[in-house]
């Protein structure tokens, strides 16, 4: 399997996670309860970090079929240029920027 630079990539150790709640499930001593306990700040930030993710793609892809939309509206109608509503969609639409390196890091 190749490895996409582009594709956001977890930040959380799901499989450490299993093993604490494992573990805590297993034998419920203070330990392993409070290493559990320990995990949730961790899953809520990247629950919000891929919520953030999603919602950038979700405007993205309606901005893109948007202008797709009115291509081919503007292409029924006669329009002399339709294809410009999707070369503007497509020239506003910004680069993929890494999560650690841009505004959805925290």
């Amino acid at each position: 399997m190749t490895q996409d630079p582009n594709i956001p990539r977890p930040t959380l150790d799901q499989e450490a996670v299993r093993t604490h709640l494992h573990a805590a499930r297993l034998r419920a001593t203070p330990a392993t309860i409070w290493t559990a306990i320990g995990d949730i700040p961790v899953m809520l930030a990247e629950l919000d970090r891929l919520a953030r993710l999603l919602t950038r793609t979700r405007w993205n892809f309606a901005d893109l079929l948007a202008a797709a939309r009115a291509t081919l509206a503007a292409d029924h109608d006669g329009e002399a240029d339709p294809l410009s509503y999707l070369r503007d969609a497509v020239a506003e639409h910004h680069a993929w920027v890494r999560p650690d390196e841009g505004e959805l890091a925290e």
